[in-house]
């Protein structure tokens, strides 16, 4: 139990009507799979939200960290109840389908019953990639970090050709984004891992994703197959949704996207159902039929012609999985965005945005580095342009962008209806920004390409914004009171309409009566105005005036006391109270005669949201950039641009490469390393070096450069130049998963066998530590193996990080395997114990190291001495035990030339002993054995001293 007990009478809640009991109990049950968070809205004077039975408990733990707030329904054994405010209740929601990837079911009471109602219907469903029914309650003042992305998938098997037994698996996927109402479409191969799927997942950082049903136990090649598929939505964090396969079919798919897309996005023809190309794929449409059920797209009317749809091409980004996701520290998980940890990610490193939507545009250029060098290269050349410019960096984030609201998450509110006269207001306050940031943009002083790039990309579209929302900035001048934004009251201008300009005359009055009371209530009592006595407009009392309890004391009986706070105490006269409850009518009025004109000015407002969504892009994009440059320009050391060349016309190039994220941490001085990959000569580098030497940042680093060249970003070096890799593939770090069923052995084999399906030659691989999680034979055989295979058939670069010093080796079998190792400076005790102590010099240079260093970094972990002794005695005894197979190849066949040069000096000496003939030698030989031993020693004395200067041969003799 959390806190302490409480008494019976405490438990006991007796607020809600028994028969609720009863219903809740014949609640449909949860499935345990689902993850389902129900709250119940109780309206009253105040509403608030409640949560019954386990999922009482559960607030209980993670909300409010106590069991003392549970109340049971019907006795101290009865229904657990847990009541929260609406603010934390949202903070509750946006935890519960964010964070814990829970789905949220919010039950309202039925119309038309009491205080104390009993019965409930289910009026909002919302999961991980479905916000629609909750969105506006949950993020009015918060935003994703990414949008939220639900994915349908649809497996097929195909016959490779007409009479193969080859069967393929063909994926069709379809996924939403609700947040910009798009839809979008991709059909594949994949293979047994599912490796293009992942890659997929990771692109469009899915939320949710919609499979069919299936025996999780079954043994049919389906079943096996859904079974994989869930390992792999598992592995990547996707929450699993399971429909009836009967939901995944085509059956009017044509029909509900010509409701959905926009006509802007449809064929002119008249049947354009019949040339949606997206329809012709043989899997995808069914996928998209059951992702338009499960949203319920078509239910809510301000979808209608309101979608685009895309097809998503695989190729056109770089390959990431959920491992490299990981090794890299790519982006933030949910649970872990604190701001101490905001420097330990790339994303919360390079975040330096200033408004939500280049927040999300950011998290998804890292999950979907380009391909395309002329495009990478524009990025490139804009963020130099405002890496040179600081005075224009800092206006346009500081004076522009910090103020732009986020236009994309407004125009949604306009287009669902919802919208109020503040949305109004925001909308208007960022186009009065727009000729600023023009301005901004054309006085950069640049060459003509520049500026023709800042036009193309930026200007031209800011300028047709600007002119498209002209008119909305001059209707929001000629009906809000611009002059009551200062005060936060958003209101139509009482010259607009007649019946608003007589109440407005009738308000400015009464406001009047209340400054003349207030001024002679404070002459009456002698105190000062507005420092003493307060005249406040009060949630509860309304109009009243407060003194401090020191000052009230000096009040009489004609004033009338309302209450007493930490803040004052509160009271009030006969005239203020009067004037009070007037002015309290007249607003209302006012509320209610400018309703209908609120109403007309969203309407118009929301016309515009297909610009401003345009406005909304641009603007993100523009604020990705500028994020860009800030970064690199603010750097410990500034970074470079990166110089990328095609495949085959040159190698990976890095002078002076840092860790962008470590470098940045506090008390850290990192020292740079030169890496250097060329095809043919270094194409996988095998590191070796000490435990804590900065392999591990050494090869990460280098993924990480690798990607934010892609992406379009400076690169922390003083020098690079980079190919454009397809993919980097990872398998750095690998845990167990006890509740799944997989070792840390399995998952080490798993992200490897990834590796070696999906690498290509354009690949970067990179390998940390391959073969710690089974036996030192059986993983320096894998890793022998593993590094032998990538080097010599998929010819990518790899970096590979081992402690299997044998590994190095292999440089003598494949000439483009070249041996590096992290420096560390030995120094030898002056106690006489031979023991040494270690200096790690965190640098990076050709050649390989023969030992580890294990227990000494356990030293400077500060392990008991004793512990420290037993493991260098077990580490000596198990050297010597070894010490025999430790010969290197060199030394075996200096040794076998030793003998081959021993025997044939021998042979010479007794064939020239007796006859001449052959068979006179071998007459001789036979005769005298004595003379032919006498002769043997007397080679073996000529060769003793090569022979003990053997290792090989000096081990073969003491075993003899």
């Amino acid at each position: 139990m959390y806190g302490k007990e409480k008494d019976d009478e405490d438990c006991i809640d007796q607020s809600t009507d028994p028969g609720f009991i009863s219903f809740f109990h014949k609640l449909p049950p949860k499935s345990p799979e689902r993850g389902t968070l129900r709250l119940f809205l109780r309206t009253g004077t105040d509403a608030f939200y409640a949560a019954y039975g386990p999922d009482a408990e559960f607030v209980a733990k993670h909300v409010y960290h106590t069991n003392t707030v549970i109340k049971y329904l019907g006795g101290r054994a009865g229904l657990p109840s847990v009541s929260m405010k609406t603010t934390v209740a949202q903070m509750l929601l946006r935890d519960a389908l964010t964070a814990k990837q829970l789905r949220v079911e919010i039950w309202v009471p039925e119309p038309g019953q009491g205080k104390k109602c009993s019965k409930f219907r289910l009026d909002k469903e919302a999961s991980p990639g479905n916000l629609q029914a909750v969105e506006d309650l949950l993020f009015v003042d918060s935003n994703l970090l990414s949008s939220p992305i639900v994915m349908s998938i649809r497996l097929a098997t195909t016959v490779d050709s007409i009479g193969s037994k080859t069967r393929m698996k063909t994926l069709g996927v379809s996924y939403a984004d609700t947040s910009v109402r798009e839809l979008g479409v991709a059909e594949f191969v994949d293979n047994d891992l599912f490796s293009n799927l992942e890659t997929l997942i990771i692109q469009l950082s899915v939320k949710e994703a919609i499979i069919p049903s299936g025996t999780i136990s079954g043994t049919t090649e389906r079943d096996v197959d859904l079974n994989k598929l869930r390992t792999i939505l598992d592995r990547c964090g996707v929450v699993i949704t399971e429909r009836k396969p009967s939901e995944f079919n085509a059956k009017n798919i044509s029909e509900n996207l010509c409701r959905l897309l926009n006509p802007i996005h449809l064929p002119s023809q008249t049947e354009p159902s019949l040339l949606i190309p997206q329809l012709s794929l043989p899997n995808a449409p069914s996928a998209l039929g059951a992702l338009i059920s499960y949203l319920s797209l078509l239910s809510d009317p301000s979808n209608q012609a309101a979608y685009k749809l895309r097809t998503h091409d695989l190729t056109q980004y770089m390959r990431l999985d959920a491992s490299a996701l990981k090794a890299l520290s790519l982006t933030e998980s949910s649970a872990n965005q604190t701001t101490s940890a905001r420097d330990t990610t790339l994303l919360g490193l390079l975040n330096k945005c200033k408004t939500a939507q280049g927040t999300r545009l950011l998290a998804a250029w890292l999950r979907q580095p380009l391909m395309n060098r002329h495009e990478i290269r524009k990025r490139l050349n804009i963020v130099e342009i405002f890496f040179n410019d600081s005075n224009a960096r800092r206006t346009l984030r500081d004076d522009y962008l910090k103020f732009i609201p986020d236009l994309n998450r407004l125009s949604k509110r306009f287009r669902r209806s919802v919208s109020s006269l503040e949305d109004v207001v925001r909308v208007y306050q960022a186009i009065l920004k727009l000729p600023g940031i023009i301005e901004t943009l054309e006085n950069i002083e640049l060459d003509q390409e520049c500026v023709q790039l800042l036009n193309e990309i930026y200007v031209q579209t800011l300028r047709g914004c600007q002119e498209s929302l002209e008119k909305y900035g001059e209707m929001v001048e000629q009906t809000l009171d611009l002059d009551e934004l200062d005060h936060h009251n958003y209101v139509i201008k009482p010259d607009h309409d007649p019946r608003l300009r007589e109440l407005s005359k009738r308000l400015t009055h009464v406001r009047d009566g209340l400054d003349q009371e207030h001024r002679a209530i404070g002459k009456d009592l002698g105190l000062e105005l507005d420092k003493k006595l307060h005249l406040e407009n009060n949630q509860v009392y309304g109009y009243c005036f407060r003194l401090t309890k020191n000052d009230a004391k000096a009040l009489s009986k004609k004033y009338i006391e309302l209450g007493t706070t930490k803040s004052g105490v509160f009271f009030t006269t006969k005239a203020l109270k009067s004037l009070a409850e007037e002015f309290k009518d007249l607003s209302q009025s006012y509320s209610r005669t400018q309703s209908g004109l609120v109403r007309e000015v969203v309407n118009i407002a929301s016309t515009y949201a297909p610009v401003l969504e345009s406005l909304d892009g641009v603007l993100a994009q523009l604020d990705v950039i500028l994020s860009f440059a800030h970064v690199s320009a603010n750097a410990p050391e500034p970074y470079v641009k990166p110089h990328l060349v095609d495949k085959g016309d040159g190698g990976l190039i890095l002078r002076d490469a840092r860790h962008p994220c470590l470098e940045v941490q506090e008390e850290i001085h990192f020292i740079p390393n030169d890496v250097e990959m060329n095809k043919g000569q270094s194409e996988l580098l095998i590191i070796t070096g000490p435990n804590m030497g900065g392999k591990s940042t050494y090869i990460r680093q280098v993924g990480v450069i690798a990607l934010m060249a892609q992406v379009g970003c400076f690169v922390p070096c003083s020098e690079a130049q980079l190919p454009i890799f397809d993919s980097i593939l990872c398998r750095v770090g690998a845990g167990d998963s006890q509740l799944k069923g997989v070792s840390t052995f399995m998952a080490e084999m798993l992200e490897t066998a990834t590796i070696l399906r999906a690498a290509t030659q354009d690949s970067l691989i990179i390998i940390d530590e391959l073969g710690r999680g089974t036996s030192t034979y059986d993983g320096f055989g894998l890793a022998w193996a593993i590094s032998e295979h990538i080097a010599s058939e998929i010819r990518a670069f790899c970096l590979f990080a081992t402690h299997f010093h044998e590994l190095t080796a292999l440089d003598q079998q494949v000439p483009h395997i070249k041996n590096l190792h992290v420096v560390a400076h030995v120094t030898e005790t002056n106690d006489g114990n031979q023991d040494r102590d270690i200096t790690l010099l965190y640098k990076v240079e050709p050649g390989i190291c023969d030992q580890s260093f294990g227990i000494h970094v356990a030293k400077l972990a500060n392990f008991p001495n004793n512990v420290i002794k037993l493991a260098k005695r077990k580490a000596d005894e198990l050297e010597d035990f070894d010490k025999r197979d430790d010969v290197s190849v060199s030394d075996v066949d200096e040794g076998v030339h030793i003998m081959e040069g021993l025997l044939r000096s021998w042979s010479s000496t007794v064939g020239n002993v007796g006859g001449d003939s052959q068979d006179d030698m071998l007459v001789d030989n036979h005769d005298n054995p004595e003379q032919q031993l006498q002769e043997l020693r007397q080679c073996v004395e000529r060769f003793k001293p090569r022979i003990e200067q053997n290792e090989w041969l000096r081990s073969v003799l003491s075993s003899l």
